[in-house]
């Protein structure tokens, strides 16, 4: 356990460094920042890079809002759900710390003024999205982020191509969603940033809790019906293979050479 939680503290940390940290130092300068499109990219390289480093080790799950829908789906362990979240906030919260100690290195930064990427909605929506507004955000997005997910991971999705689809659809979410809350759908990934710029990014931070971990729950649910056919399919091949070996002969124990008196 102690190693899983390690592996999402890193992979958190590496989001929110990669994420974030693109928005705050590379997507500002007037002719060669990164933009909107850039930072959308990071994200989702963020989460295709960690699933294929640390994926075998805890599931690179990266994301509260994750973890639930998980666990709402029967892919994870509700006792494991709370240690994998504070593992998540700590790497965030070093990741938000770390680009503050780089930005602070450039003569001018005003921590106030140019932020720390944070989440928000109404005057702190990048384009003045209404509570409304980034609430439906929020929890569709992550739901849909979670479909993905489980879609991907499933035993009958081809292997190994995972963490593509993941990063892909991050990637499209940011493209969609960062001019209303500046993208969420991660708890962990907000409060991070949002703990170190405090005031209004710590006021609003509820909604980037409540809203994608709804998202994800529903998603979980959602998930579990849809699978539930090839589930029972699955189990019924199982029960057949079984009754198979109890309905046929043993097999014969291999011939040896026979023992001198």
């Amino acid at each position: 356990m102690s190693r899983k939680l390690v592996a999402e503290c890193i992979g958190t940390f590496w989001l929110v460094l990669g994420g974030c940290g693109s928005a705050v130092l590379a997507a500002g300068f007037p002719d060669l920042g990164i933009g909107f499109v850039g930072v959308a990219l990071a994200f989702g390289l963020t989460v295709l890079t960690m699933a294929y480093a640390i994926g075998h080790v805890s599931g690179c799950h990266l994301n509260p809002a994750v973890t639930c829908g998980l666990v709402a789906a029967g892919r994870f362990r509700a006792a494991e759900a709370v240690p994998y979240i504070l593992a998540q906030v700590i790497g965030a919260t070093i990741g938000a710390l770390l680009i503050w100690a780089i930005a602070s290195g450039q003569p001018g930064f005003d921590l106030a003024a140019k932020g720390l990427a944070t989440n928000g909605y109404g005057a702190a929506s990048p384009g003045q999205f209404n509570l409304t507004a980034g609430f439906l955000t929020e929890a569709v997005l992550t739901a849909l982020f979670l479909l993905v997910i489980l879609g991907s991971t499933a035993v009958a999705a081809p292997p190994g191509f995972a963490p593509i689809a993941i990063g892909l659809c991050l990637t499209l979410i940011h493209l969609i969603s960062i001019p209303v809350t500046n993208t969420s759908v991660n708890p962990a990934r907000s409060t991070g940033p949002a703990i170190v710029m405090g005031g209004i990014a710590l006021q609003q931070l509820w909604l980037f809790w409540v809203a994608p971990i709804i998202g994800a729950v529903c998603a979980g649910l959602l998930h579990r019906w849809l699978s539930a056919e090839a589930e029972e399919d699955d189990f019924d091949l199982v029960n057949a293979v079984e009754a198979a070996k109890l309905a046929s002969p043993e097999p014969l124990a291999p011939m040896t050479a026979r023992e001198p008196r």
